[in-house]
């Protein structure tokens, strides 16, 4: 049966509620019985995201379509369920609703980008009665460990005018459905051993949507416990440089592996780090130790140009290998 995210949703007149959805897995169809938080019905139509008077009969993992169908709008961030049965979604919906108002957390929840959720915390705008910032979040990982070891992390932040919501959590690099969804619910992407495929960094950058990396899982929960303390240090900023492709590995008596690279993005500078991807996976993030274009020491090596690269500790390096150059800027946290 097909789940998948609420993104938001309004009461139209004339039409009723249009929820805007994304399918996360399986496949919706008009007719389906939904349950969507405190909200449930049958799909009586949908319609395509980008193209709002075209109707589509259904929508598979990362489509975002306009549903038609709920008796009440849900609220951003909540998962829907395709049921069999729409007495037992009706039940479910009762249920929820009792429970929001006996908890009396009904209401809606506004969102925000990484930027503006930082601008409310400097103005002192939270915590006032008829708001409260969510901070939505798209998890992709190496391994299930990683993603389950992170989501427990984040269950033990608590803050009263502020709150985490993870729309989803999946393993793999991140895609382009990734991206569609941060875009339509203003979510951080938060990768973890992982890269954006070409498509997704591409997508990303058009449509401002923000991918942070992380290698240690520790620094992931401190920056957003930080964050939501409202309690950050200076932080250190990873400034992305370059990018270069492993076409040659030589083995050179008392130096080492030496990696013969062309670069594809950017420059390559001394000094640097270099993240070493494989196959979609990020394997290793070393020093540089030194750069060379043909055979002279030199600064930097800039896009379309070939050029030695040797990394500290690390000589496992393989033809086809993806470096990654960056460094790290000291950036003073105001909130």
């Amino acid at each position: 049966a097909a789940f998948g995210t609420c993104l938001e949703a309004e009461q139209e007149g004339g039409r009723g509620v249009i929820a805007k959805m994304m399918v996360q897995n399986g496949t919706l169809r008009v007719g389906d019985v939904i349950v969507c938080g405190a909200a449930y019905g049958r799909v009586k139509a949908m319609y395509d995201t980008l193209r709002p008077r075209v109707r589509v009969d259904e929508a598979g993992p990362s489509t975002p379509v306009n549903l038609v169908g709920l008796d009440v709008p849900p609220e951003a961030g909540e998962a829907f369920y395709v049921l069999d049965d729409i007495a037992q979604a009706r039940e479910i919906a009762e249920q929820r609703q009792h429970r929001s108002r006996t908890e009396g957390l009904s209401g809606f929840t506004p969102k925000v980008s990484f930027e503006e959720f930082q601008r409310r915390l400097q103005e002192g705008r939270l915590g006032q009665p008829d708001e409260r910032v969510t901070l939505n979040l798209i998890i992709r990982a190496d391994v299930r460990g990683s993603i389950e070891a992170i989501q427990k992390e984040l269950q033990k932040l608590e803050h009263p005018e502020v709150q985490v919501r993870v729309l989803q959590a999946s393993v793999g690099g991140v895609t382009t459905g990734d991206v569609t969804l941060a875009s339509a619910s203003e979510a951080i992407i938060v990768g973890f051993n992982v890269i954006p495929d070409e498509a997704a960094r591409t997508l990303s950058e058009e449509r401002g949507v923000e991918i942070r990396r992380y290698d240690i899982i520790y620094k992931v929960t401190d920056d957003i416990k930080a964050m939501l303390e409202g309690k950050l240090k200076p932080e250190e900023r990873v400034v992305e440089l370059g990018r270069a492709i492993v076409k040659q590995v030589f083995q050179i008596s008392r130096v080492g592996t030496v990696a013969g690279c062309y670069v594809v993005q950017g420059a390559i500078e001394r000094g640097c780090r270099i993240r070493v991807n494989r196959d979609g996976r990020t394997i290793g993030d070393y020093p540089l130790d030194t750069l060379r274009r043909v055979r002279d020491d030199v600064k930097e090596v800039t896009r379309g140009l070939e050029c030695g690269i040797k990394l500290s500790s690390f000589d496992d390096i393989k033809q086809d290998d993806v470096l990654e150059a960056y460094k790290i800027e000291e950036v003073a946290r105001t909130l």
